[in-house]
Parts: structure tokens; C-alpha cells; sequence
């Protein structure tokens, strides 16, 4: 493996978590390991472990184009991050404002929808 996938998964380890990782990876078979690869070393190995911005600040933005875009599949994993980012609750908020402002209402109230239910999940309350 290269550096930058070295790099890619202590960072993606950092923010996702041992637990996120280790399934990801138990279940990463010969077909789909060349996606996993790459992002490990594009994703988390380049753009996420670059010091330009923060973790609370990148965990910002992820969650704000994840919603501005409709890939809603991912928000909760990256909600779930911000416990290890620094992201409040206040800046997810924020984030989902602006794209409601910038991208679309329902994309924003979907989002927040997901963050709720991430949250409560987070907080062990049905």
C-alpha cells in the first residue's frame, strides 16, 4: 500500500470510527476493494488529511454538500462523525441552513430529519 492509503486510513479510522472501519473493511470484497482504495486514498488520505481546514470545518462542509447533492445515504455516518470532528450540533444546523438557502428546502428538512434521528440514535432515545 501507498503512504497516502496509510494516511487515508488512520485518518478515516479518526473520523469514522475502529467499529465503522472494521465492518467497512470485513465486508470489502475483490470486487468493490479497488473503490475502497481509492477513497481511502483520495477522500480520507488527501482531502481529510489535509490541514488547510479543520476536521469541525470539513465535517461542516461534508454534511452540507451530502444534503445539497441528495446523497442522503451517507449524512448519518458523517453525523455520527462530528462527535469525533468537533462539529456541534449548532454547526450541523447551520450547515443544513445554508442548504436550504443555497440547494433546496426539502433537501435541507430531509437532512435535518436524518440528523434528528441520528442524534437520538447518538443519544440512546427513541
Amino acid at each position: 500500500m501507498t503512504d497516502r492509503y496509510d494516511t487515508g486510513m488512520q485518518v478515516r479510522r479518526a473520523v469514522l470510527g475502529d467499529a465503522h472501519v472494521d465492518r467497512a473493511e470485513a465486508a470489502k470484497s475483490d470486487f468493490d476493494a479497488p473503490f475502497q482504495d481509492l477513497i481511502t486514498e483520495a477522500a480520507w488520505g488527501t482531502v481529510w488529511a489535509d490541514d488547510t481546514i479543520s476536521a469541525r470545518e470539513r465535517s461542516m462542509l461534508t454534511l452540507a454538500l451530502l444534503a445539497a447533492t441528495g446523497n442522503f445515504a451517507e449524512i448519518p455516518m458523517h453525523v455520527r462523525a462530528t462527535a469525533r470532528t468537533g462539529a456541534s450540533r449548532e454547526d450541523i444546523l447551520q450547515a443544513f441552513l445554508h442548504v436550504a438557502i443555497y440547494a433546496g428546502v426539502p433537501k435541507a428538512n430531509h437532512a435535518i430529519k436524518l440528523a434528528k434521528d441520528t442524534f437520538a440514535e447518538m443519544d440512546g432515545t427513541p
